[in-house]
């Protein structure tokens, strides 16, 4: 199966190293620059540093081209939400199609797979996620990620395509919760950094994450979502990933924000998309179209919007009245 990889940050190229090892792989950078660097020097030097480019996978920064080379197999938008509708927009109506962006549209307020409704209805696609860090994937250590889709033969693809001795895929057809689970966690992994930062403890740590988790489940039932993808690998699997793990940007940024750091300089700093800052608002925006509320969320927002210091963040949450732990609105 030939594949093409759109975009050639970190991900990207993580994946199209996985893949590169079975099939005929394409990546596709859109700075010409950028594709003749990675073509000559065999390596992402700046988004990952000391992992070498399989000898067979190909570079190019011709979209056409790119679109040529998975005209019978599968194309994977790699690139951030911000730049997911532009991709869409420009693939043939009978592509088969999987993102690994993660998080709503801004301004839309919309999931990948809403917007894939609105740009190409006729293209066939969905989105791939899970508790992955680019770096694990390129050099092959175990990962497991999510293919969802409701289109069933395009998930039996995606196993084909992706499948391998390092990287283990589960078909869903639960592309909603499996989109919610990989938006909300971002935002929930700032607030877990700043948790850590400022040294509120394990127990404090743990809180968070299970509350936060109570949070993506109820916006995602109220979207449509099975409850039991939250359970799985998209939801608390990322959740946990993104939340603790310090290869995380978004856990850095809540880091970095604990210790006072304005957030420009923070992002300046990290040199990579933290996609929790640009999707915070969007996420609360949405849960409250449907009547849910996201406590641990709009702190979040408050703090990166300088509203709230990280120390008022924290006093806001403890001090809201007493619910039952399973309760279902709030």
């Amino acid at each position: 199966m030939k594949l093409s990889i759109l975009g050639a940050g970190a991900w990207g190229t993580a994946l199209a190293i996985s893949v590169a090892q079975r099939h005929p792989t394409l990546l596709w950078a859109r700075d010409a620059a950028q594709a003749g660097a990675l073509a000559a020097e065999r390596r992402n030097a700046r988004y990952l540093p000391g992992v070498a480019l399989p000898p067979g996978l190909e570079i190019t920064s011709d979209f056409d081209a790119a679109l040529a080379h998975a005209r019978d197999g599968l194309i994977v938008i790699a690139t951030p939400m911000a730049a997911l509708r532009e991709m869409l927009s420009r693939l043939p109506d009978d592509a088969r199609a999987w993102w690994l962006c993660k998080g709503f549209e801004a301004g839309t307020g919309l999931l990948g797979h809403e917007v894939a409704r609105e740009v190409c209805p006729q293209a066939r696609v969905g989105v791939l996620s899970g508790p992955s860090f680019a770096q694990e994937v390129a050099r092959s250590q175990p990962t497991a990620l999510v293919a969802a889709s409701a289109d069933q033969a395009l998930r039996e693809a995606a196993v084909e395509a992706f499948h391998g001795d390092a990287l283990r895929i589960y078909p869903s057809a639960d592309p909603v919760g499996v989109e919610v689970g990989g938006a909300v966690k971002n935002v929930l992994a700032i607030a877990t950094g700043v948790c850590d930062g400022l040294g509120l403890g394990l127990n404090a740590r743990a809180a968070l994450i299970t509350r936060g988790l109570a949070e993506m489940t109820r916006l995602g039932l109220a979207l449509g979502a099975r409850p039991e993808t939250f359970m799985g690998l998209s939801g608390l699997g990322d959740l946990v990933l993104t939340a603790t793990g310090d290869l995380s940007r978004n856990r850095q940024v809540g880091l970095r924000l604990a210790r006072g750091q304005g957030l420009p300089q923070i992002l300046e700093e990290l040199g990579h998309v933290a996609e929790g800052v640009y999707s915070a608002h969007t996420v609360v925006d949405r849960a409250r179209q449907v009547g849910v509320d996201l406590p641990i969320a709009a702190a979040v927002v408050e703090l990166i919007e300088s509203r709230l210091t990280a120390p008022e963040a924290v006093r806001l949450l403890m001090s809201r009245a007493v619910t039952e732990e399973f309760r279902t609105s709030a």
